[in-house]
């Protein structure tokens, strides 16, 4: 089954899961790979891109290589090689970005409702590389610290939920069968309940809620935005 995958599908899978088994048996490989904040003391401009192959637990990678072996294929073998990565990354990258634009907002907020010293300590703290609330004086400062130097995004996901709408849309009205609970589902309705789930749990904020829902939802909104412009191509099926 596995060496009957498209080329770039397989190649992706294969990545991912090397990349898993290294986070997991060298030390200090996330803090090079994973997408950190623009200003933590462990961004790396390389992170845009390698975060998309890093994951947190093997449930994770497990449900999304699932659905990169469940979307991508048929996807790659409708768009041929070339155009199913640029369109894989892209949606990686909206992902990220919306991600990255979100925590700007929240890290802003909080930053102006502290003095000007406190965050100027934080960031140098940060670029020390010291422990998660080391020689903080109080919990804003420690919630800065953790909220800029501590909270990568990792995860083929924001990719995933763009495969996710890239089939929905060129086969909106295939059946699928869900995992939990095993029942028969359009495509199309999959899309849009994901979505909408998506939406909802992004604006609910829950602080026990560590699932990048914004980076979910930017991936399907950048594969959204590829698909309606190729479709006024008409290259939508080619």
């Amino acid at each position: 089954m596995f060496q009957n995958l498209p080329v770039v599908t397989k190649n992706l899978i294969i990545i991912n899961v090397i990349l898993f088994i290294a986070s997991q048996l060298i030390p200090n490989v996330d803090l090079w790979f994973s997408g950190f904040y623009f200003q933590s003391g462990f961004f790396r401009p390389w992170q845009i891109i390698t975060h998309m192959f890093m994951h947190g637990s093997i449930s994770h990678i497990f449900f999304n290589m699932f659905a990169l072996y469940m979307f991508g294929s048929a996807l790659e073998y409708q768009w041929g090689p070339k155009r199913f990565l640029n369109y894989y990354l892209l949606c990686g990258l909206g992902a990220f970005g919306l991600h990255e634009f979100i925590n700007y907002i929240e890290i802003s907020r909080m930053m102006a409702a502290m003095p000007a010293e406190s965050v100027q300590q934080v960031l140098l703290e940060g670029f020390k590389a010291l422990e998660q609330g080391m020689n903080f004086s109080n919990l804003d400062e420690a919630n800065l610290n953790y909220a800029i130097h501590w909270n990568p995004v990792v995860g083929a996901s924001g990719c995933v939920f763009g495969l996710l709408t890239g089939y929905g849309v060129l086969y909106p009205n295939r059946q699928l069968m869900l995992l939990f609970p095993p029942i028969p589902i359009k495509a199309k309705w999959l899309v849009i309940g994901y979505g909408a789930i998506e939406l909802m749990l992004a604006f609910q904020n829950n602080p026990n809620d560590h699932v990048a829902h914004f980076a979910h939802l930017g991936g399907m909104i950048v594969g959204y935005i590829i698909l309606k412009i190729w479709q006024s191509q008409g290259k939508l099926y080619s």
